[in-house]
């Protein structure tokens, strides 16, 4: 039985960049079946020796560059920019992260493929975007989630602000150019349009686009959210506290009837059925004795005690995972978070990439392959180059 159509199918994207916020888009258009084809210095990507290696590949590398083409290309050679200008000419998308400007120094600019591809959409991911007076500031994603806001909100009062241990900015960024990429090819195939268009991606304001209610809160009341640890302002009880087993439980018991089911589970029907708790506003004044409470009731308790008692009156309670946690977990893997490929035979689990499609749904056709593997079947597939002239591009260095 044949394998289902999946829905960009039929669609080439060129990926010029490196590291992780315009490879990211390019893996999950490649999940969804486009042909992407991961343009890279002869050296390769530098993520591809980042953490932790097998066989001198990063493990990270065989996820990130899963159903992607590897060519080699020096584009800082001619010859290596017109082998990447006759790329993008059979392209429908482009994604590129590197420095504003960088692109139109080498003739590959929006401006410059448009008139030899007006159907090209051509995605370019930067910290701070291709326009303003900061565009041409050097933005990893560490410094544009401090820029956004993100920084800023998140850690403890009074403490210096903390960062998660992932590249938060620039996955939120690929997610968003996967996005406005997928918007423009809907523009694109419209009646009498056929064009493509540029999507202008920042770091900074993808990170600024999760910032929910702060910017009209400011505006409308002057309200400046500040860092609340592990609570959410303005919204009781919602917290992490710790059991008598050293796990911690994360209790979100902020809806009214819920919060009556709450307390009740943990013996304080007094809080329960007090009035000035029965809504939001009210727990809200009373925030710091219904955590005092709920801290108390888990730190008697193991996890699993709390979890249970409180999943069966229908309270939100979950664990904090880690990711071994997560790999024996059976709700993870039934609904098959995990995808196994193999590297020199030997097995390797890497995760599924969201969302699902119940119809026509991504799928992982080989893990992250080595530089330049599909040196051949481009250049000579796609470019329709000789013998004599691949080798002759390799012993210049423009291929490797």
């Amino acid at each position: 039985m044949s394998e289902v159509e999946r829905p960009l199918e039929g669609l080439r994207v060129i990926e010029m960049g490196q590291l992780l916020a315009g490879p990211f888009a390019g893996t999950i258009l490649a999940y969804f079946g486009a042909e992407v084809i991961k343009v890279e210095p002869p050296g390769g990507d530098p993520v591809r020796g980042w953490r932790l290696l097998r066989d001198g590949t990063s493990l990270w590398y065989r996820s990130l560059g899963r159903n992607k083409k590897s060519v080699t290309l020096d584009l800082k050679s001619e010859r290596g920019r017109e082998l990447a200008l006759q790329l993008i000419d059979t392209a429908d998308v482009v994604i590129e992260n590197f420095r504003p400007g960088l692109m139109e120094s080498w003739g590959l600019g929006p401006e410059q493929t448009k008139q030899r591809n007006p159907g090209l959409v051509y995605a370019r991911i930067s910290g701070y975007g291709q326009t303003g007076p900061y565009a041409s500031k050097p933005g990893y994603a560490s410094v544009t989630e401090g820029f956004g806001g993100f920084r800023y909100l998140n850690g403890e009062p009074g403490q210096a602000p903390v960062r998660p241990n992932i590249s938060l900015g620039d996955t939120v960024a690929g997610i968003h150019a996967a996005l406005g990429i997928a918007l423009a090819l809907i523009q694109r195939a419209k009646p009498n349009s056929g064009k493509g268009q540029v999507i202008d991606v920042a770091l900074y304001e993808s990170i600024f686009n999760l910032m929910e209610g702060v910017v009209p809160e400011f505006d409308g009341a002057g309200a400046i959210r500040e860092p609340s640890g592990t609570t959410i302002t303005g919204i009781v009880p919602t917290n992490t506290y710790r059991c008598d087993d050293g796990k911690h439980v994360v209790i979100g018991g902020n809806g009214d009837s819920i919060f009556k089911r709450l307390m009740t589970a943990a013996g304080r029907p007094d809080m329960a059925d007090n009035a000035a708790m029965a809504d939001n506003a009210g727990r809200v004044q009373h925030e710091t004795e219904i955590d005092e409470a709920l801290a108390l009731w888990c730190a008697a308790h193991p996890s699993a005690h709390i979890i249970d008692t409180l999943e069966e009156v229908r309270v939100p309670v979950g664990p904090i995972y880690s990711v071994e946690d997560m790999m024996t977990d059976p709700q993870y893997l039934a609904r098959g978070m995990f995808e196994q490929v193999e590297i020199d035979g030997e097995p390797l689990k890497i995760p599924a990439i969201m969302p699902k499609l119940d119809s026509t749904p991504g799928r992982t056709d080989w893990p992250g392959r080595e530089i330049g593997s599909h040196n051949d079947e481009v250049l000579r597939g796609i470019l329709q180059l000789d013998d004599g002239e691949i080798e002759k591009l390799r012993a210049e260095g423009v291929v490797r």
